[in-house]
């Protein structure tokens, strides 16, 4: 069994027992969210739209960090100009316990 839900504007596709870093949530470790955008739910056959009304899926919050820094470079050439910067984007890592269909 498998659903689709969405989170932090993206869409993830998810089983019991996955674990996967999403956006930052306002959580703290150990507590459990719950993700009510199910674009579909896939038992033995797929549901979609009106058919999961109310379904949910509901994760235990793993842990929150900072991914990997990627840098930006900037450079314009015969003028002088160039600009370094970089970004860590931040996550929570949240762990699949059950989806309610």
């Amino acid at each position: 069994m498998y659903a689709i839900i969405v989170t932090g504007g993206k869409q993830y596709k998810v089983s019991e027992g996955d674990v996967l870093k999403v956006e930052k949530l306002d959580a703290q470790p150990g507590d459990t969210v719950t993700f009510d955008q199910v674009v579909a739910v896939s038992d033995k056959e797929l549901k979609v739209a009106g058919d999961v009304k109310g379904a949910s899926v509901s994760a235990t919050v793993m842990e929150q960090g900072k991914h990997r820094k990627v840098i930006v470079y900037k450079y314009k050439r015969k003028t002088g100009y160039h600009k370094k910067n970089g970004h860590r984007q931040a996550y929570t890592q949240v762990k699949i316990d059950k989806i309610n269909a």
